[in-house]
């Protein structure tokens, strides 16, 4: 039986949309997150947004105790505690039950990325693809690996986001947050020959759908789905003789990280391009330069040559 949503739940689903303006991917992962936590409470009697701490640690254990991993687990406290401190500054609660609750101890996982040879590949396959299929294809790609886009920021793209001299895109991102990105030559030739079929991939008899977005599909949202482009990659992956599991839109998103890094880029631009809040969330790219500093020791000093 499905459980409904809490209307205090539903209001704070309302408040993320409202005034912080979140993605609807983040209010639904939020939602899906209280109503697991709401089906705990209820199966004990409790409502949501009367749990204690006691009850709080009871969840974290049940969902150790399945088997989840401990950054999925720190994914559902931190939900819990953005709801209960909304609770408290809406008077509903006098106090933030989950503020004593230790986050899950979970380990630093090193982003996946591709080598730039791997890229070369998968680009190469786009480009082997025929027709107007193998243009958009190849655009997105370049456009995801010359700017680091998330796979939402790229596939929501509407068609305003490109400057008029196509030198920038003006990318909104979570929170609202506007960023501008500089595009590179082959992802600027790449769009400018995937502009010369895009009106092909516009629905056939529905002219406004789709009208605005920079990739236009027949979907409900009028542009090509996340899962869509996602199945495409795994197709060109094998094209290109990559092993599919190893490539998603995230996985070029780190690899456009990476390889910026390791040619020198700062992080203070590295952080403002992936449009990262915090510059601690970028600072995990800065494994690439650990490796070529060893690569340089090992390749350079006298003594390793021995």
């Amino acid at each position: 039986m499905k459980t409904e949503p809490s209307r205090h739940v539903e209001s704070f689903l309302e408040m993320l949309s409202v005034e912080r303006g979140a993605a609807q991917n983040t209010i639904e992962s939020y939602g899906r997150d209280l109503t697991d936590f709401q089906a705990f409470s209820v199966a004990r009697k409790r409502q949501p947004e009367n749990a204690d701490s006691d009850l709080i640690r009871k969840y974290l254990k049940k969902l150790s105790g399945a088997g989840m991993a401990p950054s999925t687990s720190a994914r559902r406290l931190s939900t819990l505690r953005q709801f209960f401190r909304f609770l408290h500054a809406e008077g509903v609660r006098d106090d933030d039950p989950s503020s004593v609750i230790d986050s899950p101890r979970q380990g630093r996982s090193l982003p996946k990325y591709l080598s730039e040879d791997e890229v070369e590949r998968l680009l190469m396959a786009a480009q082997n693809r025929p027709g107007s299929e193998g243009l958009r294809l190849l655009a997105m790609l370049e456009l995801l690996y010359a700017t680091g886009l998330r796979v939402s920021e790229l596939v929501g793209l509407p068609l305003s986001a490109l400057s008029r001299d196509g030198q920038f895109l003006i990318v909104r991102g979570k929170g609202g947050k506007e960023r501008m990105v500089p595009l590179s030559e082959p992802a600027r030739q790449a769009i400018e020959n995937y502009n010369h079929v895009r009106e092909s991939f516009l629905p056939k008899g529905r002219k406004s759908h789709g009208q605005s977005w920079l990739f236009p599909s027949r979907s409900r949202q009028g542009y090509l789905t996340r899962a869509r482009f996602g199945q495409l990659m795994k197709e060109l992956a094998i094209e290109g003789g990559i092993e599919p599991r190893r490539v998603s839109p995230h996985v070029l998103r780190h690899s456009f990280a990476s390889h910026l890094l390791a040619h020198g880029a700062d992080l203070r631009s590295l952080q403002q391009m992936l449009g990262h809040a915090d510059i601690t969330t970028t600072q995990i790219y800065t494994h690439v330069l650990e490796e070529r500093l060893r690569q340089l020791v090992n390749d350079a000093h006298p003594l390793a040559r021995k």
